[in-house]
């Protein structure tokens, strides 16, 4: 199964995922000016997240693969680009994947990796020697 791409983008495998993604329900708003140029701010949360992207839930306005849109969570913003949508008929929204424009820590997990990392390696020789 491909996941719809820009144009003169190569389509990626859905199986083949490039990072780990993390499931994580956040609020976000989104941020994005329509073909018309008018702007539109809209209240929406992830699904799941990566350092590099993020699928969102709850997106009503139709949005088109290449959209650039803002994301805010929390008193922080990134860029990011729309690189697949899927509209779900019965809640009449829309499952948004996207990838950011500018490798960002916008979710914290550099800092949430940072923590599992040292929790998980062994201590050094000379503090087990003293022990």
């Amino acid at each position: 199964m491909t996941t719809a791409r820009e144009p003169g983008r190569e389509p990626i495998l859905d199986n083949k995922r490039r990072r780990n993604r993390v499931k994580a329900v956040l609020p976000v708003r989104v941020l994005f000016s329509d073909s018309s140029g008018d702007q539109h701010c809209e209240l929406a949360h992830t699904l799941d997240i990566t350092s590099t992207g993020a699928r969102l839930g709850a997106v009503r306005r139709p949005l088109k693969v290449g959209t650039r849109l803002t994301l805010q969570y929390k008193q922080h913003k990134a860029e990011f680009r729309v690189v697949w949508i899927v509209r779900l008929q019965h809640l009449k929204e829309h499952q948004v994947g996207l990838e950011a424009l500018v490798q960002k820590d916008l979710w914290g997990l550099a800092a949430e990796s940072g923590i599992r990392l040292e929790i998980m390696q062994p201590e050094s020789p000379s503090a087990q020697a003293g022990a």
